[in-house]
């Protein structure tokens, strides 16, 4: 296309998908230790979660670079791109907007406009498809970027967290408080909520929280979801058990998206992670 579109791997979409529209994502990295690997290229979900539980620690991640997003905007007009959009995820939980911003600096005379979604994983996921559909359609970039934020509008992300002992192991909650939320069997309901995956409550055990999550989506999607992914950290049987379950409640669209959240969130949320992202019809 003659806009070429990029965004960040924190966008979940699954490198089929990504590849099929054209997409380019650029790797957050994880690093363990003094090694670091590109989200999804180097590492998925499945072996960082074998090394969490190998090595007993939570690793770090950051922000791509922006010689990153100079070589893949370079790229992309190599490839015969006459302007570059790149969507990345919320600057409120990542540098990756401020990354992609001092690269277009870089590239000042090149067509490049930057977008900080304020959403991530497929929140953000749905406004790159979105701009992708609307410049096959003949769209220029301005009204692509329209297009995608209309999306964003209408879409919502729940899902549920069968276990605190993740964010303990990063200290974001208390080794007591996941302890006790275990015994209990508390599972946090997630959202997005002002560019971050927030707590949106918490229930008691994994047939309630999947309960909530179905409701949830019922209740923000009366009328069916236009586009649909069911979002998994290591857990895509999961995903297919609650998807089941979500199209004998509600009207599913032909196509859904099985999206795991890639490491680069995964890490800050933990293992068997069960969620629905969609765009409300």
């Amino acid at each position: 296309m003659p806009i070429a579109l990029i965004t960040d791997t924190d966008a979940s979409l699954p490198p089929e998908i990504a590849n099929r529209y054209g997409i380019r994502q650029v790797p957050i990295s994880v690093h363990f230790g003094d090694e670091v690997l590109k989200a999804v290229e180097d590492i998925d979900d499945a072996e960082t979660f074998a090394r969490i539980r190998s090595e007993g620690k939570i690793p770090s991640t950051a922000a791509p670079s922006p010689g990153d997003f100079v070589q893949a905007f370079e790229q992309a007009f190599v490839s015969g791109a006459d302007e570059v959009v790149c969507f990345t995820v919320s600057s409120a939980i990542s540098g990756t907007y401020a990354a992609a911003v001092n690269a277009r600096q870089v590239l000042a005379d090149r067509p490049i406009t930057v977008v900080d979604t304020q959403s991530l994983s497929m929140g953000q996921g749905f406004m790159v498809l979105a701009a992708a559909d609307a410049i096959a359609q003949g769209a220029n970039s301005a009204e692509a970027i329209a297009h995608a934020r209309e999306v964003a509008r209408r879409t919502h992300l729940f899902a549920a967290l069968p276990t605190l002992k993740y964010l303990a192991m990063s200290g974001r909650v208390g080794h007591l408080a996941a302890g006790m939320a275990h015994v209990l069997r508390i599972m946090p309901i997630l959202t997005l909520r002002d560019g971050k995956l927030d707590l949106l409550e918490k229930v008691r055990t994994q047939k309630k929280a999947w309960q909530r999550v179905l409701a949830l989506a019922a209740q923000h999607a009366p009328q069916g979801f236009e586009r649909l992914a069911m979002l998994h950290v290591n857990a895509e049987e999961d995903a297919k058990r609650l998807y089941t379950r979500l199209c004998a409640a509600s009207s599913c669209p032909p196509e859904v998206i099985y999206a795991p959240l890639t490491p680069g969130l995964s890490v800050h949320a933990g293992e068997g992670l069960v969620g629905v992202a969609f765009v409300r019809a």
